[in-house]
């Protein structure tokens, strides 16, 4: 779209990590910014009224890091696929096809059922793959951009490659493991975990957790889970233990939640609690 219009909503002109402003990186493009609606509440007559001669394409952007609530009103892909022009939709966080768990959580394959014309997504987050970028849609659009003079200087190496590869076909990744951990078995595992510590000498106790998805993507979603609780004098040790342990602090108590811990690091995590008592 250099030297073209892209026509995008105030609302969805995000800022991800490290500083990195969307509009700065569509401007750097030569491309010129055209901003409808408002920054809760925008239709698709707002789209519809921007679009002329030098529009590009309509960019949809998923709020990946943050929430909005309220007041809010929103066009989907659905309704913009309509408006006659490309429509370009950037998902975030990599889901590929639609998860229960994530119900707000756009995914790739829904998103292009509903009219987008390319979509672009992280391998990373809620892929659980390699940091990189995914590009899918138009075979003819795809090829433009491939054959676009940054995308070699940009392009991912064989590593990246076979990193993805493995994630795409592989049974499963730790990402979705931690997504669909039963909360009935991190319980079993935390009731182990405390009775091999002994607790009454560590005053180890089992408790109710909630846990984030975070890392960009599933804002604001809440996991039922379980964690040990350990008194807050062990959060700084098993930080600088060997291996580090982290876990959070809550009310004076050390939270180590077994969500985001494989089964198999469990008796690990023991040893680490046992050294530190120690």
């Amino acid at each position: 779209a250099a030297g073209r219009e892209i026509v995008v909503s105030r609302g969805e002109l995000v800022e991800i990590g490290d500083g990195f402003r969307l509009p700065d990186l569509l401007a750097s493009t030569g491309a010129r910014l055209r901003e409808v609606g408002t920054t809760n509440r925008t239709t698709r007559d707002d789209y519809a009224r921007a679009l002329g001669p030098d529009t590009g394409f309509v960019l949809k952007v998923h709020p990946s890091n943050f929430v909005v609530t309220g007041f809010t009103s929103a066009v989907g892909v659905d309704d913009l696929a309509t408006l006659g022009v490309p429509v370009v939709v950037d998902i975030g966080s990599g889901l590929l096809t639609a998860d229960p768990l994530l119900p707000a959580e756009p995914d790739a394959a829904s998103t292009l059922r509903a009219g987008a014309n390319l979509v672009t997504a992280s391998g990373d987050k809620l892929l659980g793959g390699p940091q990189a970028g995914l590009l899918l849609g138009d075979a003819d659009l795809v090829d433009r951009l491939r054959r676009h003079p940054l995308a070699r200087a940009l392009r991912v190496d064989k590593l990246t490659l076979a990193a993805l590869a493995a994630t795409l076909h592989g049974s499963s990744t730790p990402t979705r493991d931690a997504l669909h951990a039963d909360p009935a078995v991190l319980r079993d595992r935390c009731e182990q975990l405390r009775d091999a510590l002994g607790a009454e000498g560590h005053k180890a106790e089992v408790v109710p957790s909630v846990a984030v998805v975070g890392g960009g993507g599933a804002p604001g979603v809440e996991l039922d889970s379980w964690a040990l609780s350990l008194p807050e004098r062990y959060a700084a040790a098993l930080r600088l233990g060997d291996p580090p342990v982290l876990g959070r602090v809550v009310r004076g108590r050390l939270l180590l939640d077994l969500r985001c811990v494989s089964a198999d690091a469990d008796d690990t995590l023991r040893d680490a609690v046992l050294r530190t008592a120690g």
